[in-house]
């Protein structure tokens, strides 16, 4: 058993709040009031997987996206995420969220998003954080060789747990010499970053994708969350080593809202 100060800590010392994009509330969103034996870690914190904390009976959550975002007028049950609020508030419960300091992070999602091309030369973060410069929003690599981007879907598919991704590509023999990744939504993100072989992400706005294509570059998209739930049994790995008291569980109901049909 620990406190859910010790877990948080453990937390912001993998995903350091301050690495954080200004316009995220990341860190601690509700203080409950029990000691710590379980946590549940999951992407979205919706109805169903509140639900699923209460029965299991969790001290905290570990929510990627954070369930409060925008500034909160009232908290009542007249919305569903009032309802769910006040449920974990009721229980005691303690929800952290650490997002984009997760993706910034050394190890983090981004670094994982680059682990099925092999060894890379010059990784570097698309925006480099202000304090340091080896971290931030998004990466950028150089694959040690030139590989043909039909060879690299298999390890993209496997790596992300996917049966098919969605791909935009100028030509079909398309040879990918650098590449560039970012959890979620990297719409913005690349723009800042033109000229690479590849981009991989959650999803693009349509224009963005031809954009990219009409400069000689490829888009793998895999629907928003696709890009970030892979890495979850990660994080619990790395924080049972840090917190061992503490019993670090995936959620089984989270999961993308979209299916391929």
């Amino acid at each position: 058993m620990a406190s859910w100060q010790d877990v948080v800590g453990a937390v912001e010392a993998l995903a350091p709040p301050s690495l954080a994009g200004g316009w995220d509330n990341v860190g601690l969103l509700l203080e409950g009031t029990r000691e710590v034996r379980r946590a549940l870690i999951c992407v979205d914190l919706t109805a169903p997987v509140v639900d699923e904390a209460l029965s299991r009976d969790v001290d905290l959550v570990i929510a990627y996206h954070p369930p409060i975002f925008a500034g909160l007028k009232r908290l009542t049950s007249a919305t569903p995420q009032g309802r769910s609020l006040l449920a974990l508030i009721r229980a005691g419960v303690t929800v952290h969220s650490p997002h984009t300091a997760l993706d910034a992070a050394a190890e983090g999602m981004n670094d994982w998003l680059l682990e099925p091309f092999g060894t890379l030369l010059d990784v570097a973060p698309l925006e480099p954080d202000r304090l340091d410069p080896s971290v931030g929003a998004g990466r950028r690599a150089a694959l040690l060789s030139p590989r043909p981007l039909v060879e690299l879907l298999p390890a993209i598919k496997a790596h992300l747990g996917l049966a098919a991704v969605r791909v935009a590509t100028p030509s079909e023999d398309h040879v990918v010499e650098t590449v560039a990744v970012c959890p979620g939504a990297g719409g913005s993100l690349f723009e800042k970053a033109p000229g690479h072989g590849l981009y991989l992400t959650g999803e693009l706005r349509h224009h963005d994708v031809l954009a990219l294509v009409a400069t000689g570059s490829a888009v793998v998209l895999t629907d928003h969350t696709n890009t970030e739930r892979g890495y979850l049994p990660r994080l619990a790995s790395r924080l049972a080593e840090r917190v061992p008291d503490v019993r670090f569980e995936l959620s089984a109901i989270d999961a993308d809202p979209l299916r391929i049909r």
